[in-house]
C-alpha cells in the first residue's frame, strides 16, 4: 500500500483536491481518498506539482512508429496519405522495433489505454504482453467501391482474427473514412460488430477536398482516385459535409468517435450528437498541424458540451507520442480551454469513447486509473516546460 500527495489532485470526476491522500492498493487499485491531517506526514510521499489520473490516448496508428521524419509537414491530408502508401515498407525488425519503443515512450509519459488503428497483425505482439490496455481498430476501405467490399471485408477481418486480447483490452472493425468506404462496405462492417458495447471509429472531416467531394464530387480526391486508376464513375455526391454520408451508414447505438474534426462545425457537432446519445471527438492538435496547418473549433465542441478527447496520431505525422505535448498545444494556439477541461478530455472522457470508464479515467475508490505527476501548471496553464511522468 501506498500513500501518495501533492500540491493538488485531479481526480477528474470531482473538484481538484488539496491536502488530501490518495491510498494505493498493491494492485494500482484507488482504495481511498482521506484528507492529509488524517496521516502521520512521514508516512506520506509527497509529489511535487499535481497528480492527474493515467492518460487515454484515443487515437494512434501504433504500426506506423517506423515512419517518424519521413513525411514532410504541412503537404496537406491527400499528399500525406500518398507518401505513408508509397514509405511504408521496412523490414520487420525495423517495424517490430519501432512498435516497441513507441510503446514505451507512451507508457513513461502516462498513457494507460490506447485506441490504436490496425491495417495489419504488426502491432499485435507488443499488445498481447498487455502493458496497458488496448481497443484494437481493425480499419476497412474499399475506396466507394461497392465491387470492392467483399474483398476488402474478408482480407482485413483476417486480420481482426488474429487479434490476442489481453485482460482488459477491446476490438473491432470500423471503417476509416468517409471518402474510402463504400455503402456496402458500411453495410458488412456495420452487420460484424455487435449490436451495442462497441466503438467505432472513423477519421472524419480532415481536409478541404474531402468535404469537395460529398457537396459537388470535385477537388482533390477525384484527382487521387484517378491517378491510382480508381473510378468513381458509381459515386453520387449527397451535396452536404461528409460526416452526414457516415450517419447515413453507421449505426447510433455504438459509441461513435470521429476522429480530427478539424473541418467540423457547429451544425455538423449539432446532427450528429443528434443522431446518437453515444458520439465523441477525438482531437490530435499535434497531428492536425503537421499535416494540414489547421486545429478544429474547439469552442464550437465546449459550447455543444461535446464529450471531445484526446488521440496523438502516429509518429508520422507527429514528433511525439504524448497527451500532454497535444494538451500543450491546445493550451499554445487556443488557450481559451481550461486546463480541466482539456484533463477530462485527455481522461475521463478518453476512457468512456473506448467503454473503459469502470476502471480508468478518474481517481476514484475501485478503480485502477494509474496516477499521472505534471509539473509545471501554473496558474491553472500550462508552461511550455510542463512534463508528466507516470508514478503508479
Amino acid at each position: 500500500m501506498r500513500k501518495i500527495t501533492a500540491d493538488t489532485i485531479y481526480p477528474v470526476s470531482s473538484a481538484p483536491l488539496e491536502n488530501s491522500v490518495i491510498i494505493i492498493g498493491d494492485s494500482g487499485e484507488i482504495l481511498a481518498i482521506e484528507p492529509a491531517e488524517q496521516h502521520d506526514p512521514a508516512s506520506v510521499e509527497h509529489i511535487k506539482g499535481v497528480i492527474v489520473p493515467g492518460f487515454v490516448n484515443t487515437h494512434c496508428h501504433l504500426e506506423l512508429s517506423h515512419m517518424k521524419g519521413k513525411v514532410d509537414t504541412g503537404t496537406g491530408l491527400i499528399p500525406f496519405i500518398t507518401s505513408v502508401v508509397t514509405k511504408r515498407n521496412a523490414s520487420p525488425e525495423i517495424i517490430a522495433d519501432a512498435i516497441e519503443q513507441a510503446e514505451k515512450e507512451m507508457l513513461e509519459g502516462g498513457i494507460v489505454a490506447l485506441g490504436d488503428i490496425s491495417n495489419t497483425t504488426d502491432t499485435f505482439a507488443v499488445k498481447a504482453r498487455g502493458r496497458m490496455r488496448y481497443y484494437t481498430f481493425v480499419e476497412m476501405f474499399d475506396f466507394l467501391q461497392d465491387a470492392g467490399a467483399e474483398k476488402a471485408f474478408t482480407d482485413w477481418s483476417a486480420v481482426f482474427d488474429q487479434i490476442i486480447l489481453a485482460e482488459g483490452s477491446s476490438r473491432s472493425i470500423v471503417p476509416h473514412a468517409p471518402y474510402s468506404v463504400s455503402r456496402e462496405l458500411f453495410k458488412k462492417i456495420n452487420e460484424a460488430n455487435p449490436a451495442s458495447d462497441v466503438t467505432i471509429s472513423i477519421h472524419n472531416q480532415e481536409t478541404p477536398p474531402e468535404q469537395s467531394l460529398f457537396l459537388s464530387k470535385e477537388g482533390g480526391f477525384t484527382e487521387f482516385y484517378n491517378k491510382f486508376g480508381i473510378s468513381l464513375e458509381g459515386f453520387e455526391p449527397n451535396g452536404k459535409p461528409s460526416i452526414h454520408y457516415a450517419l447515413e451508414n453507421m449505426s447510433p447505438a455504438r459509441r461513435t468517435l470521429f476522429v480530427h474534426n478539424t473541418l467540423t462545425t457547429r451544425e455538423d457537432i449539432s446532427a450528429a450528437q443528434k443522431w446518437s446519445p453515444n458520439t465523441y471527438w477525438a482531437t490530435c492538435p499535434n497531428a492536425n498541424l503537421y499535416i494540414e496547418n489547421r486545429l478544429p473549433d474547439y469552442q464550437a465542441f465546449m459550447d455543444a458540451e461535446a464529450r471531445v478527447t484526446i488521440g496523438t496520431d502516429s509518429l508520422t505525422s507527429n514528433w511525439q507520442l504524448s497527451i500532454l505535448e497535444e494538451m500543450k498545444t491546445i493550451s499554445r494556439f487556443q488557450s481559451y480551454v481550461p486546463f480541466e477541461t482539456m484533463l477530462r478530455w485527455a481522461t475521463l472522457h478518453g476512457a468512456e469513447a473506448l467503454g473503459f470508464e469502470q476502471t480508468l479515467g478518474s481517481i476514484e475508490p475501485g478503480k485502477t486509473p494509474g496516477l499521472v505527476q505534471i509539473e509545471g501548471l501554473e496558474n491553472g496553464r500550462l508552461q511550455l516546460q510542463a512534463k508528466a511522468r507516470r508514478i503508479i
